[in-house]
C-alpha cells in the first residue's frame, strides 16, 4: 500500500515539474475544458498538448470524457490534496525554522554585542 503511494505521489510531482501542466491544471480549475482549449494558450501542438494530459491523467489529476470526436477533461483534485498534505510537514517545519531564526535575531539585538 505504501509503495503505490509512494507512486502516486511521484507521478502527481512529476506532472507538477512542467509549467505546461501547471497552468492545465490551473486553465482546468475554472472548468471542463476540451483539449484544443487547453492547448491554445501554448505555442504547441494538439499532439504535444494531449502528452502533457496524458502525463496528468496518469497522475490521476484530470479526467478525460470523449463526446463525439472531441476529448473533455476535467480536474481531479485529489491527488493534489496529497501533494498539499505532503507538502504541510515541511511548510510547518519552515515555519518553526524561521520562528527560531527570528527569536535568535531579536536576542541579539535586546543584547549587543561590544
Amino acid at each position: 500500500m505504501i509503495e503505490q503511494q509512494a507512486l502516486q505521489m511521484n507521478s502527481v510531482f512529476h506532472a507538477l515539474g512542467d509549467a505546461t501542466r501547471r497552468q492545465m491544471l490551473r486553465d482546468l480549475a475554472r472548468g471542463e475544458r476540451t483539449v484544443s482549449e487547453l492547448a491554445a494558450p501554448f505555442p504547441i501542438s494538439l499532439a504535444a498538448a494531449s502528452k502533457h494530459i496524458k502525463v496528468l491523467e496518469g497522475a490521476g489529476m484530470i479526467r478525460r470524457e470523449v463526446r463525439g470526436r472531441t476529448h473533455h477533461c476535467r480536474l481531479e483534485p485529489r491527488p493534489l490534496a496529497s501533494a498539499h498534505e505532503w507538502l504541510g510537514f515541511y511548510q510547518s517545519f519552515w515555519t518553526d525554522r524561521l520562528d527560531a531564526l527570528d527569536r535568535l535575531l531579536r536576542a541579539e539585538d535586546e543584547n549587543p554585542k561590544p
